[in-house]
């Protein structure tokens, strides 16, 4: 059974009870095709699981409710895969931390799908010029595969395993995302794989999701800690990017 890690839901809290200044981390997914084994919002799960455990993490932080659509136009092939497109999503983004902004302190984008990321640096640099004091971050981790391969099965195997049909799983396109690109960008995810899976499920397990999650929650926690911003509005990592033990022993030591 995956382990529960409490966290302060802003969905679940009365308002007197939300805190002045507080740091919010808004997971931004997506509803697209993710292969024959994987279900539409694994983006949104991951997005949101990452963000809860973060919170968890760092002891301060309100997860605010997923954004469950993204642009996932280059999905649009496959049927059940909802975008809102770059248009739409940028000014979903804007508007959201405008008003996260009247009560909130610092606002942290927790992004689990990578075609939003190029909207996310656009909206932000635009907020962050109006005052704002926001960033976004992804859920990534070093080696992995493009799309509803190894990697996101595994996570998922590890957050929401009845959800995972492994039986169905079919091996994609396993050329690097650089390769894939042109053509994806041209005529979507379905020219270069029918399956819609990008890279090999093959192998994936729970026991790597779940070392797949706790690296990324615990890059998370490092940039949010160091909070240094590029010049995409994103949170780089630190030099040296603490372990989840490390940050919860710190925190709670006299």
């Amino acid at each position: 059974m995956v382990r529960d890690y409490p966290a302060t839901e802003l969905a679940h809290t009365a308002w007197p009870d939300v805190p002045s200044d507080a740091l919010v981390l808004l997971p931004i997914g997506s509803t697209e095709q993710h292969g024959p084994h994987l279900p539409l919002d694994t983006d949104s799960v991951i997005a949101h699981a990452v963000a809860r455990r973060a919170a968890t993490a760092l002891h301060t932080a309100l997860v605010a409710p997923v954004l469950p659509y993204g642009a996932s136009g280059e999905h649009a092939g496959f049927p059940g895969t909802v975008s809102i497109g770059h248009e739409a999503l940028r000014t979903v983004l804007a508007e959201a931390v405008r008003s996260l902004s009247l009560w909130a302190g610092r606002i942290v984008l927790v992004n689990g799908h990578g075609g939003n990321t190029a909207t996310l640096g656009t909206a932000l640099r635009l907020l962050r010029t109006e005052g704002h004091d926001v960033a976004w971050t992804d859920c990534s981790v070093p080696g992995a595969d493009a799309h509803a391969g190894r990697t996101e099965t595994s996570v998922m195997l590890h957050l929401a395993p009845e959800r995972v049909r492994l039986e169905a799983a079919a091996v994609g396109d396993t050329r690097p995302l650089a390769a894939l690109l042109p053509e994806l960008m041209a005529h979507g995810v379905r020219a270069v794989s029918p399956s819609g899976v990008l890279g090999d499920p093959t192998g994936a397990s729970a026991g790597e999701g779940h070392r797949m999650t706790d690296a990324m929650v615990s890059a998370v926690v490092g940039r949010i800690t160091a909070w240094t911003v590029d010049e995409r509005c994103r949170l780089v990592d630190p030099e040296h990017r603490p372990g989840i033990q490390e940050l919860t022993d710190k925190a709670v030591r006299p």
